[in-house]
């Protein structure tokens, strides 16, 4: 069977009946076999989806699929799926099943998607490298001495080394966003409250959103306009009606563009992705769109307002597990107390004690007001800018990341160096508003470039819009 680029491949093929689901299926599971070594996928759920790919073969056959029937997905491991494994890539959920379906899986499967597996990340997705995984550490396809980036490593390896038709990652600061860029794929963060988190293990849940991998923009608009819309089990979730986004992706008339200055005069930007960028944005220019170049002051206070908001979320989250009711609990333990400081201490990666020990320090009593109080207010002076901003422009547009892949090991020693990677990403989240990004050519070691553009609110389909038309001016 030759590779499919697009699902729209996919169904012509089976509506010619070329082939069916349980073909499709088992060609992707040669795949994982054949490429287990980039360790993308945490467990493959071989039978349930041949199981699934015969029963969406005969709705086909019966006139009843669903707009999914076809495409096969791999979900990221903080997504529970009834009576399947789930441990956030952590020792703390060592063999924990899932009692329930997280609502987007759920309305992936109402689609008649076929779930392929769970897929490896960073613990709790904390982290920008994939190396913070009790499954050990995911590889680049492109090169397999590099970073796939985080902490949805393994949802991005998935669909760039031909693993699955799409898949779910969860974006709280850039973690759907760095792997796509890292890995040359689309990856969007919708707007916060668009897609339910009921069944997402929660990192920080004023943040956290459920996002999509592809290799193409219909693909993944497809996927958003399934999993979107209202859930009565996530009271956070928007109940804004969701739009057909697969027919919304022409671009209508010129756009009016900002830049961030302080993003392209960054000294932390590789010159690659600097000079990438900037052809972009003067490809803009030639096309007849206004482009102008803005200043954000607040550049250098996104990042430390996103780690002190994100940590002090994180520390109240993963007090839950402490190996009273699930999960590992330690052998060791003499009493109740040492029990808590033992399973805790020996189930949780380094990361995550370190965010963990950040977030109960910026919630103490001491330091509350000089940390978090004050986090909070420049969060929303952030957020006033953003929305500002993009109440005179269309779009803002900037680099996804300050470098291309790096080696693995090499900011491992240096927790402020691996923060840095999320620059770029951050605003995005702090603010609430959906981002994209999209492959925007290759540095001069053959490493893919990301491109992101920001947009309104709810405007989901406006920035699938104009990823289509960059993707294809590029061409």
């Amino acid at each position: 069977m030759e590779k499919f680029h697009s699902f729209d491949e996919i169904k012509r093929s089976l509506e010619n009946k070329e082939t069916d689901c349980k073909a499709i299926v088992n060609y992707y599971l040669k795949n994982i076999q054949t490429k287990a070594h980039l360790n993308a996928f945490v467990e493959v759920y071989e039978q349930s989806a041949l199981e699934q790919a015969e029963k969406v073969d005969q709705k086909i056959k019966d006139g009843t699929a669903g707009k999914l029937a076809g495409m096969v997905i791999g979900i990221k491991d903080v997504l529970c799926y009834a009576d399947h494994q789930v441990n956030a890539s952590s020792k703390i959920l060592e063999g924990f099943h899932s009692q329930f379906t997280a609502t987007a899986v759920q309305k992936l499967i109402d689609e008649d998607a076929i779930i392929i597996g769970r897929l490896n990340c960073d613990e709790f997705g904390m982290g920008s490298s994939n190396e913070n995984t009790v499954h050990g550490k995911v590889l680049n396809a492109l090169d397999e001495e590099r970073v796939p980036g985080g902490s949805s490593g393994g949802s991005a390896v998935a669909v760039q080394a031909n693993l699955c038709t799409t898949s779910l990652g969860t974006d709280t600061g850039g973690s759907v966003r760095q792997p796509a860029a890292f890995t040359g794929l689309v990856g969007i963060k919708p707007t916060y409250s668009r897609v339910s988190r009921f069944g997402l293990i929660a990192y920080a849940s004023s943040f956290d959103t459920i996002g999509v991998f592809s290799t193409n923009v219909k693909d993944n608009a497809l996927v958003l306009e399934v999993i979107a819309g209202q859930d009565d089990n996530d009271s956070t979730v928007s109940r804004k009606e969701v739009p057909p986004y697969t027919e919304q992706l022409a671009l209508n008339g010129p756009v009016k563009v900002a830049y961030l200055k302080e993003t392209i005069e960054s000294e932390a930007l590789q010159p690659a992705i600097k000079e990438h960028t900037l052809d972009m944005l003067n490809k803009l220019k030639e096309e007849g769109h206004q482009v102008e170049e803005v200043d954000f002051p607040l550049l250098e206070y996104v990042l430390p307002t996103y780690y002190i908001l994100t940590t002090a979320e994180a520390s109240s989250n993963l007090s839950r597990f402490d190996g009273v009711k699930y999960g590992y609990r330690t052998p060791n333990a003499h009493n109740l107390e040492s029990m808590y400081k033992l399973t805790r201490s020996e189930g949780f990666g380094e990361e995550v004690k370190r965010r963990i020990m950040l977030g109960t320090f910026v919630l103490s009593a001491s330091y509350y007001d000089a940390y978090f109080t004050k986090a909070q207010k420049v969060r929303r002076l952030i957020k006033e800018f953003t929305e500002d901003l993009l109440n005179k422009f269309d779009y803002i547009v900037l680099p996804t990341t300050p470098s291309t892949a790096f080696k693995f090991g090499e900011h491992s020693d240096d927790p402020v160096a691996m923060y840095l990677e999320d620059l770029y990403t951050v605003q995005a989240s702090v603010s609430g508003v959906p981002a994209i990004s999209i492959p925007n050519g290759k540095d001069e070691k053959g490493l893919p470039i990301g491109l992101q553009i920001i947009t309104n609110s709810f405007k989901e389909a406006r920035l699938y819009a104009f990823a289509d038309y960059l993707m294809n001016i590029k061409k």
